[in-house]
């Protein structure tokens, strides 16, 4: 620890003791703006801010009532919300990566943000003479300009704010459908005026709902929850063995049911969690991955879950309550794994816990139980399948503004609001323009049924076997999420790989296929060589970022082994179980298995663990997670073995035996 000068102190000659081993905020901002586009923002100051945060805030409350409240025609709600998002996407994000002048956007976005929100606008407008109109509008020039506009414009906001791999995905698809023998009329009239392209349904249900739970996570951000979280954490975990790290893990697991974000999870908890496992003694790069690998499991715990689960539940018809429940034992699989890794690395490394008169008093904890009402309004809400999404997400709006006002710790003013649902609006863009790219996608393969062709390109190369199919979407899944957010990775993976799983020969179940999907876009937030998660917790710690993201990986294994359990064996989501006996076997038998894979590749027991007897550990414990009666039973084996040597050795060594 030393002493200087805190590059946030507003007072320039005050004196704050910290840790140079840590990074700032600074670090952070300049690590992420280096490799995610999504945090290259423009900067904004004085009046400008000021105006602009306003469109911001009228943008989000238009969302909220054209969600709940309007009934206005589809082709004309959907073409003003993304005109909508294209005026303020292009005041959000400028041309090119680097250090910005403030207040200063050229000339040449300010045309291109005009045309671009101009071209939606005038569909807006004009919304019933082209469904009068139909094909006819081909024949118009004007209107095939302002469509080709509105196309580019959305483009270019995708490689500003998303990345170039979904773009080579969209233009590949564009030149194949080109030469499937559609022309760039035919082209323009099925991606801007239809609902087979930028309208299908990715920005539909954006519309619809998304963008209203993004502008929740934002209220219930600045509600206090997530501190709540870090200190219910403390509380519960914090004393025992390598107290901090599971702090992280706890806090990870608690903070994602609200925020769905890998990368503003791992800033917002690994700010505290980091700094507090270096003390302890934790390696920087084993503090960092234990944070990224926890945070990145924030999409998959339910509630929330991410934007790509509402998305999942448009696409499969499903409720949205049954796919949150179907998520839950494999959103505690994975976490569970973390949690086990960090105990056997903290009782390998002799690693304490936190001292008693450090955490926090459970009487203070009580008393701010109220912060959960938001969340526990919105799984009531949506569980009763009474009220619509938007509905529930209004009402759950509502409610964290509540909970937010009797706050004395985080109370929400009316200049909080403000930023509230400014930055609901500013996380809302990305998503939007991810989802209408995955439309444009969407509509190609529609169009020229390139679906079937790769069903029966990839039946062909996998020689029908489903477990080398199952790989190559891993692949495909993982390659794809490296550059792509998690939702239009689900996207564009949902429509073009999920239904060749589903379909025979694989016969993969529905559900199953798509969760299968989902969990691999999101591993690829952990996953070199772009992990963006493990590069914000690295300059945090001030690790390496490439070794950061191995370690996440190696944490994580549970998200790489879990999926192809429940694609081969979908009892795991809860689908055809036969009695209340498999489902508690299942439930046993998996925690016994993630605990056999995390203390295999971690190497150690109640002593160092050798290494043919970990490669037997493991492949007891894949046996253990993967539901069937002859599988457990050998795995459970496996385990009682690898125990009862660690126990005899020990007792030889005189170790004392403690798990």
């Amino acid at each position: 620890m030393k002493e200087r000068k805190h590059p946030k102190a507003k007072d320039p000659e005050k004196m704050e003791v910290y840790d140079e081993s840590v990074g700032t905020e600074a670090d952070v901002e300049a690590v992420m703006r280096k490799y995610d586009r999504e945090s290259n923002q423009r900067i904004w100051t004085g009046t400008p801010k000021i105006v602009i945060g306003f469109v911001m805030v009228a943008f989000a409350i238009y969302c909220i009532i054209d969600a709940v409240f309007l009934t206005t025609l589809p082709e004309r709600r959907l073409s003003i919300f993304v005109g909508m998002i294209i005026l303020i996407g292009f005041l959000t994000f400028p041309v090119k990566k680097g250090v910005m002048r403030p207040n200063h956007m050229p000339w040449y976005d300010i045309v291109i943000m005009i045309a671009g929100s101009g071209a939606y606008f005038f569909y807006a407008v004009n919304a019933m003479k082209v469904i009068r109109l139909s094909a006819r509008i081909m024949g118009d020039p004007v209107y095939m300009i302002v469509g080709l506009i509105g196309i580019l414009a959305l483009v270019e906001l995708c490689r500003r704010c998303v990345g170039l791999p979904i773009l080579c995905v969209a233009g590949v698809l564009i030149i194949y459908t080109l030469a499937s023998g559609q022309d760039i009329f035919q082209i323009i009239r099925t991606l801007f005026y239809t609902t087979n392209g930028i309208f299908g349904t990715p920005v539909n249900t954006c519309a619809k709902f998304i963008v209203l739970f993004i502008i929740f996570g934002a209220f219930l951000e600045r509600t206090g929850v997530a501190d709540f979280f870090i200190r219910f954490a403390n509380a519960a975990v914090g004393r025992f063995t390598g107290g901090p790290a599971k702090v992280a893990v706890v806090a990870s697991a608690l903070e994602g049911m609200a925020s769905g974000s890998s990368v503003a999870n791992t800033v917002g908890s690994g700010s505290i969690t980091i700094p507090m496992m270096k003390k302890m003694g934790y390696r920087p790069e084993f503090a960092a991955a234990v944070e990224a690998a926890a945070s990145t499991g924030g999409q998959i715990m339910p509630p929330i879950m991410g934007a790509a689960a509402f998305l999942m539940a448009e696409y499969t018809g499903q409720p949205y309550a049954t796919i949150a429940t179907m998520a839950i034992l494999p959103a505690i699989l994975y976490f569970l794994g973390i949690f086990i890794a960090v105990h056997l690395e903290a009782k390998k490394t002799g690693m304490k816990g936190i001292p008693k008169e450090e955490l926090p008093k459970a009487k203070e904890l009580i008393r701010e139980i109220y912060l959960l009402l938001p969340l526990i309004a919105l799984v009531y809400l949506v569980s009763t399948n009474t009220f619509t999404m938007a509905y529930s997400a209004a009402i759950s709006i509502a409610v964290a503004i509540g909970v937010g006002l009797i706050n004395p710790r985080h109370r929400l003013t009316i200049t909080r609001i403000f930023e509230a649902f400014e930055g609901g609006a500013r996380g809302s863009i990305t998503v939007v323009v991810a989802c209408g790219l995955a439309g444009i996608i969407s509509g190609c393969i529609t169009v020229t049924g390139l679906a079937g062709k790769l069903s029966v390109a990839i039946v062909a190369f996998s020689g029908g076997h489903l477990i080398i199919a199952l790989f190559l979407t891993m692949i495909c899944c993982i390659i794809l999420g490296m550059g792509v957010p998690t939702t239009a990775n689900y996207l564009i993976m949902a429509s073009i790989c999920a239904p060749i799983l589903i379909a025979e020969p694989f016969g993969v179940a529905t559900m199953a296929a798509h969760f299968f999907v989902f969990y691999f876009g999101i591993v690829a937030d952990i996953t070199p060589p772009v992990a963006l998660a493990a590069y914000a917790g690295s300059a945090i710690a001030k690790s390496n970022p490439m070794k950061t993201g191995l370690v996440a990986t190696k944490l994580a294994i549970a998200a790489f082994i879990v999926p192809y359990i429940f694609a081969l064996s979908p009892q795991m989501l809860f689908i055809d179980l036969e009695s209340s006996w498999q489902f508690v076997q299942i439930i046993i038998t998996s925690v016994l298995g993630i605990f056999s894979l995390a203390a295999a590749l971690n190497g150690f027991l109640v002593r160092p663990i050798p290494i043919l007897l970990r490669i037997l550990l493991f492949g007891g414990g894949l046996m253990m997670v993967d539901p069937g009666t002859v599988t457990d039973i050998t795995g459970l084996g496996i385990l009682a073995i690898t125990i009862a040597f660690q126990v005899i050795n020990a007792k030889k060594e005189g170790i004392p035996i403690s798990f």
